[in-house]
C-alpha cells in the first residue's frame, strides 16, 4: 500500500510517500480502506520527536490517529459491521494516514457527513465527548470552551448545544462569526476575559472545558469557582496541579456511534478547515504546526 511515512524524528520534511507492508486486522479489529485521514496536533508531536520519551515508535511510523473509509477485511469476533460498510473511527496513535489502516475503534457514518467531514471526527469527537461528559450534566448549564473554533472545541460546542448548554467559545476576533454558525456566544481569549464574561453571563459560567493549552486554566478555575467545575483535553500538567478533571481520549466505539448519531439529527458537522492530497502531508502537518486552526485539517487518500 502507499503510505505517508517518516523514518527518524524531525520536520515535516522527514515526510515521505513510498510503499509500506498491508497491515491485517487482529481479533476485534478492522481494516479500512481510506478515503480520508485526519491531522491531529499529536501527529506532528509524534513526528518531530517531542513525545518520544512517553510514546516510542517503532520506524518507520505511518501519522495518523482517525480515518474514514470503507470496510475491507474484518478480525475475529467482530460483529455489526459488514465488508463495503462505510465506517469512520480509531486507530493506533499511528497508522492512518495510508491506504489501509487498521481501527479498533469505528462506527458507521452518516449519510449526512461527506469523507473529509467523517475523517475529521474520529479523534475530535471523542476528546470532546469525554471532556464534556467529565463536567456532569450540561442542559440549562452555561459552558466556557476555551479554544472553541478547533477540531475539538468546535466539536464540543456543537455537541454541548445539542444536550442543552448555553456554550461561550473563546477565540481570536476572525474566529467569531464562525463559533456563532457553530451555535457559540463568542468571545476573544486572553486578559480581560472576566470581565467580557460578566457581560455575556450575568448569571456566571458553571463550567468550561479548556483544549487550547493556553496557561488559561487558573482563570478557568477562578471563573467558575471550582477546580472540579473545570475539565482540560489539553494541559495535563496544569490540570494536576490545579485539580482539574484531565481527560484523555480513548478509542471508545460508544462514543463514536453517539457523534454519529448527532452527524444524522444534523446537531454535529465536522467543520473541515483545509483538505490536501497524500501527497502534500507535509503541508498539512506543517499547517497544524502553524496552530489556530478553524477546524480539522484532513488528507484525501
Amino acid at each position: 500500500m502507499r503510505a505517508a511515512r517518516f523514518h527518524e524524528y524531525g520536520g515535516a520534511e522527514s515526510l515521505v510517500i513510498e510503499q509500506a507492508p498491508d497491515p491485517n486486522p487482529g481479533p476485534g479489529e478492522i481494516r479500512v480502506r481510506v478515503a480520508a485521514a485526519s491531522v491531529n496536533p499529536i501527529d506532528w508531536k509524534l513526528r518531530a520527536g517531542t513525545l518520544h520519551q512517553l510514546i516510542p515508535l517503532e520506524l518507520p511510523a505511518i501519522p495518523g490517529r482517525d480515518a474514514a473509509g470503507v470496510v475491507d477485511e474484518i478480525g475475529d469476533g467482530v460483529e455489526g459491521v459488514s465488508i463495503g460498510d462505510r465506517v469512520f473511527g480509531l486507530g493506533g496513535v499511528t497508522g492512518a494516514t495510508a491506504e489501509l489502516v487498521i481501527l479498533s475503534a469505528w462506527a458507521h457514518a452518516p449519510d449526512t457527513w461527506n469523507d473529509e467531514q467523517a475523517a475529521g471526527a474520529g479523534l475530535a469527537s471523542v476528546t470532546a465527548m469525554r471532556g464534556l461528559t467529565a463536567l456532569g450534566s450540561l442542559a440549562g448549564r452555561t459552558l466556557l470552551v476555551e479554544g472553541a473554533a478547533g477540531g475539538v472545541g468546535g466539536a464540543a460546542v456543537e455537541i454541548a448545544v445539542a444536550q442543552g448548554a448555553t456554550v461561550i467559545g473563546t477565540a481570536s476576533e476572525r474566529n467569531h462569526e464562525f463559533l456563532t454558525s457553530l451555535g457559540a456566544v463568542p468571545t476573544t481569549y486572553g486578559p480581560g476575559l472576566a470581565q467580557r464574561l460578566s457581560t455575556l453571563a450575568p448569571h456566571g459560567v458553571d463550567i468550561a472545558l479548556d483544549t487550547a493549552a493556553s496557561g488559561s486554566l487558573d482563570h478557568l478555575v477562578a471563573i467558575t469557582g471550582d477546580p472540579t467545575r473545570v475539565a482540560t483535553v489539553a494541559d495535563h500538567a496544569g490540570g494536576q496541579r490545579l485539580g482539574t478533571h484531565v481527560v484523555n481520549a480513548e478509542n471508545d466505539s460508544t462514543l463514536l456511534s453517539a457523534a454519529a448519531e448527532l452527524g444524522r439529527q444534523g446537531r454535529y458537522t465536522p467543520r473541515i478547515e483545509q483538505t490536501y492530497p497524500l501527497e502534500r502531508i507535509a503541508d498539512a502537518h506543517a499547517h497544524a504546526e502553524r496552530g489556530r486552526t478553524r477546524g480539522k485539517i484532513v488528507i484525501c487518500i
